[in-house]
């Protein structure tokens, strides 16, 4: 598959038809909205035939309109405002039942990651935050609250973990001043990415940490500064990011390494529950 559908699209330029003209014109003018037709839509948009715009997707290289499509979108994804995103959205759900509708999108993205991740990168990843002697967790904005899902249970598994927060201007370096050779950042970044999670991994690449990117696509700015990227969706969904896949890898995250310091995490645990009953944190059961 093609990286970058807009860069495909000139370096074919010369070859285009008449019509295939039109259609790479709309796309160029139209990204945002183009990425959401289906063929038939982009062919009514452009004055093309359906085929045409299949054909269209075969000359660049793809196997069908459907990727082509899925390329368009991921290249655009960092880049559309939230009014974009609902605009681009509305037609997509207008209409259908909003509950089943986005349950089902959610099912789909679990699905395709299942059978798309990289076992190899999700074993690196592991062996890595196993070798670690300090951890330290980052996410901004939506992505926060993955990190600090993430945080909760590495800290009852790990030692010395950190939660690096945007709390003001400049506090994220200042609570990763002291990273190192040794230590393990697990960068979390989703779109619309910010510049200050890819600062902050650079800086934490400056000091000679290794880098764990949990994000989107190979065209995310954490994907090229990682020692490992774990790749799945945040489904875009209106103007909200559905972080139901990304928080799925991160359960299978917590519960590999948990496997592989079964000993301690029992341990743990076992003190945990002495303290939660001396202090009743849950309460009593009913029938006590």
């Amino acid at each position: 598959m093609k990286d970058n559908v807009l860069q495909t699209i000139q370096d074919n330029a010369g070859t285009f038809s008449k019509g295939q003209k039109r259609i790479a014109q709309y796309i160029r003018e139209n990204y945002d909205k183009a990425a959401f037709m289906t063929a038939s839509r982009l062919g009514e948009a452009a004055q093309v035939s359906e085929s045409t715009v299949v054909r269209f997707a075969a000359q660049l290289g793809y196997e069908g309109y459907p990727e082509m499509q899925k390329a368009l979108q991921e290249l655009i994804r960092g880049r559309l405002t939230s009014i974009q995103r609902i605009q681009a959205s509305h037609e997509q759900i207008s209409g259908q039942d909003i509950l089943g509708t986005v349950m089902q999108r959610d099912m789909d993205g679990i699905h395709t990651a299942v059978e798309g991740l990289d076992r190899q990168a999700f074993n690196a990843a592991v062996d890595k935050l196993m070798r670690a002697k300090h951890i330290y967790i980052l996410g901004v904005r939506s992505s926060a609250y993955l990190a600090g899902y993430l945080h909760f249970y590495f800290h009852l598994i790990f030692p010395n973990v950190t939660l690096v927060q945007n709390l003001a201007g400049g506090e994220i370096f200042e609570q990763m001043v002291r990273i190192g050779p040794d230590d393990v950042l697990v960068g979390i970044s989703f779109p619309r990415y910010s510049k200050l999670a890819v600062s902050a991994v650079e800086f934490a690449r400056s000091r000679g940490a290794e880098v764990v990117a949990i994000t989107d696509s190979k065209m995310s700015p954490l994907y090229k500064l990682a020692d490992t990227s774990l790749l799945v969706r945040s489904d875009m969904i209106s103007f909200v990011d559905s972080m139901t896949v990304p928080l799925s890898l991160l359960n299978a995250l917590i519960v590999a390494v948990g496997q592989q310091k079964h000993e301690e995490v029992s341990s743990t645990f076992s003190e945990m529950e002495s303290v939660w009953s001396t202090y009743s944190i849950f309460g009593k059961a009913e029938d006590e």
